[in-house]
């Protein structure tokens, strides 16, 4: 069945909440499907890309977004939805290429982001006939119908990735996963020296205690007033809304807390990120109580301090994100590392070939960091 692709309006509100319910039901953790003031903002503050897709006799079927943050040139796919009874003709894909063919047409993005559900390989397929690539995996990252495992997929700009600049060293458990990197996106890691491993951290006895704040307005001008340089801020897409402090003034770490999707993104550290060494474990421990079972963070791949201190803290590297971020005319990789409270179950995930070699990479550095091999060979 033909359908015709346009930009959303605010009249559409109504018949896109009904779509992603009928799509996704109740568990859909995302505001941008279920709250009509937040889809009224997307839609209108020019910081989007939303387009629909309508029968001919008006039937709304269809919805993609790119969301976009413009200091980072950096935008994300989401919202992806196409009506059970219109899927199987390719409306999917065709949604996806229309959204980022007019985000990049903008000349303001260098490359678009898509965390993808792994219950099936569909939604894997629709992106990579879109031109994504594959950066990784992670494992319990959402709580959508049960705790679900997502995978990272990127598209860049033409150029982008042939402009990065090089990393000298890595820690020697980041390996496994940018060998993936070498083999699904083309990156070429083979002059990275590998630093040895430094082990788990042991708990310190005299570790401050963890405070948790959660006042988003306080949070984000407190935020502001801590990073007051746009340059020192860089978690695109993420606004802190819960703080975690030392009680002895140690260290503050933002996080985007989302007890809805069970998540956490920890988006930035003042004074900087290695200052919460020794104190992960009591940090992780107030974002499971706060309802989180998930975290992550987004280093650079260069910054070796602060890898060493969350790897040594039990966070297992979890994708790659070359050229992430544009600084001067060169750009820079990142690294997703996270951690999970709960037991990952991958016999229900559906891993594409394309993203096997990240879950041989995730399946490595978990067992280095949770089943050392002197404690196996007993």
């Amino acid at each position: 069945m033909s359908v015709v692709v346009s930009p959303a309006a605010v009249q559409d509100i109504a018949e896109l909440r009904q779509l992603y319910f009928e799509v996704y039901g109740h568990g859909y953790p995302v505001p941008l499907g279920s709250d009509p003031a937040v889809m009224r903002r997307l839609i209108t503050d020019g910081t989007a890309h939303w387009l629909t897709a309508r029968t001919h006799r008006g039937d709304l079927v269809g919805s993609a977004v790119v969301q976009t943050d413009p200091g980072s040139r950096i935008g994300k796919l989401v919202g992806l939805a196409v009506h059970p009874g219109h899927r199987g003709g390719g409306l999917a894909s065709r949604l996806t290429g229309a959204v980022c063919d007019e985000a990049f047409g903008t000349g303001r993005l260098d490359s678009v982001y898509a965390t993808v559900r792994v219950v099936t390989e569909g939604p894997q397929h629709v992106v990579v006939r879109n031109g994504f690539r594959p950066l990784g995996l992670m494992p319990n990252a959402v709580e959508v119908e049960g705790c679900e495992s997502l995978a990272l997929f990127a598209r860049y700009a033409e150029g982008v990735l042939d402009r990065r600049a090089p990393v000298e060293r890595v820690p020697e458990r980041l390996s496994a996963l940018l060998s993936a990197a070498s083999a699904g996106i083309g990156i070429d890691y083979a002059g990275t020296g590998l630093v040895p491993d430094r082990g788990a951290a042991r708990s310190l006895s005299g570790a401050a205690p963890i405070e948790l704040i959660a006042a988003p307005a306080f949070v984000r001008r407190r935020f502001l007033e801590r990073f007051p340089d746009a340059g020192d801020r860089f978690f695109p897409l993420h606004t802190p809304n819960a703080l975690l402090v030392a009680a002895d003034g140690g260290f503050e770490a933002y996080a985007d807390l989302d007890p809805v999707a069970g998540s956490c993104a920890l988006v930035a550290v003042h004074p900087r990120p290695a200052a919460v060494a020794g104190a992960l474990e009591a940090l992780m421990t107030m974002v499971t109580r706060a309802g989180a079972d998930y975290a992550e963070t987004l280093l650079p791949l260069a910054d070796t301090e602060a890898l060493e201190v969350f790897l040594a803290s039990g966070f297992v590297p979890s994708a790659v994100y070359p050229a992430m971020r544009r600084i001067h005319d060169r750009f820079h990789d990142y690294v997703v590392l996270s951690r999970t409270s709960r037991q990952i179950d991958f016999r229900t995930t559906a891993v594409s070939p394309l993203l096997q070699p990240y879950l041989g990479a995730y399946l490595s550095a978990w067992t280095a960091t949770y089943l050392p091999l002197h404690e196996v060979s007993r």
